[in-house]
C-alpha cells in the first residue's frame, strides 16, 4: 500500500512516515516495516527516539494549521504507539502493525486537502497545537524512563 500523494510542503512528513513505517516491504505481502519497529526493539530508548521522530510530523501538522480535532487524533496515534511499544517484542509487533506515522501522515494530507490555505493561527490554536504536540512526547519520555527503570530492576 502506498502513501497518498502529497503537496510539496508535506514532502518531509511523507518521507519520514515512509522511513519509519514502510521502509522494507515484507516479502509476499502488501505490508512494510520501517525503522520505528527496529528501534522500538530497544526497550525505553527506542520508543523515545521513535516518538521524537514522529513528533516532526505533528510539528508539520501544526505548521500547516491542521484542525485541533485532527491534531488530537494524531496525538492519540502517537500515545498508542508508545503504549504498544512498552511490551517487549509482542508490543513491537503490534506497534509495527499500528503504523502511527502512516496514519498521521494520511490525516495530515486529508486536512491540508480540505483546507489548503488556512487562516493565520490564533494564540489559542498555537497553545492547543503546542500542547497536543508536546504532551505525547512528554508522556513517551515518562513511559520510556519507567520502562528502563523496570527493566533494570528486573535484570538486577
Amino acid at each position: 500500500m502506498t502513501l497518498p500523494p502529497h503537496p510539496d510542503r508535506l514532502r518531509m512528513s511523507r518521507r519520514l512516515a515512509f522511513l519509519l513505517d514502510d521502509l522494507v516491504r515484507i516479502p509476499g505481502t502488501n505490508r512494510g516495516v520501517g525503522l520505528d519497529a527496529l528501534i522500538g526493539l530497544f526497550p525505553g530508548v527506542g520508543d523515545l527516539v521513535g516518538s521524537g521522530l514522529s513528533g516532526a510530523i505533528m510539528f508539520e501538522a501544526v505548521r500547516n494549521r491542521v484542525p485541533i480535532p485532527t491534531l488530537a487524533r494524531m496525538a492519540w496515534n502517537l500515545l498508542l504507539d508508545a503504549l504498544l511499544g512498552i511490551v517487549p517484542f509482542v508490543g513491537d509487533v503490534a506497534d509495527a502493525a499500528h503504523r502511527a506515522n502512516r496514519r498521521n501522515y494520511q490525516l495530515l494530507v486529508q486536512a491540508v486537502e480540505r483546507n489548503p490555505d488556512p487562516a493565520p493561527p490564533t494564540a489559542g490554536y498555537l497553545a492547543a497545537g503546542l500542547a497536543l504536540t508536546v504532551l505525547p512526547l512528554v508522556l513517551t519520555v515518562v513511559l520510556g524512563v519507567v520502562t528502563l527503570v523496570l527493566l533494570v530492576r528486573w535484570l538486577v
